[in-house]
């Protein structure tokens, strides 16, 4: 089957994986929240925020470990969207660094 012809969620370098799991934000003023993390992939993450955030604006994020045989996952992204979403925000970031 031709690229053309394929679905776009199949023409995605990096499949997403749901995750609906609990993760920590760290805002560009130090200001800590918590959030959901709804999805992940290769190179980004999609949140859920109480508070509205601006397009480009630089968080990091910390999603404490469950074990100890795997440490946190700890990131720096960028904002690329943020849309009301019920009680919220839909946030989408691109991950621009891995921490940990």
């Amino acid at each position: 089957m031709s690229d053309f012809m394929k679905d776009y969620s199949e023409k995605r370098d990096f499949h997403r994986m749901t995750m609906n799991s609990e993760i920590e934000l760290t805002d560009s003023n130090g200001v800590t929240f918590p959030a959901i993390c709804k999805d992940l992939s290769g190179t980004g993450m999609q949140l859920f925020v109480e508070r509205v955030l601006s397009e480009g604006d630089e968080i990091h994020t910390l999603q404490p470990s469950t074990s100890d045989q795997f440490p946190p996952f700890e990131t720096v992204c960028r904002v690329l969207r943020c849309e009301p979403e019920g009680e919220g925000f839909l946030l989408g970031v691109e991950i621009v660094k891995v921490k940990r």
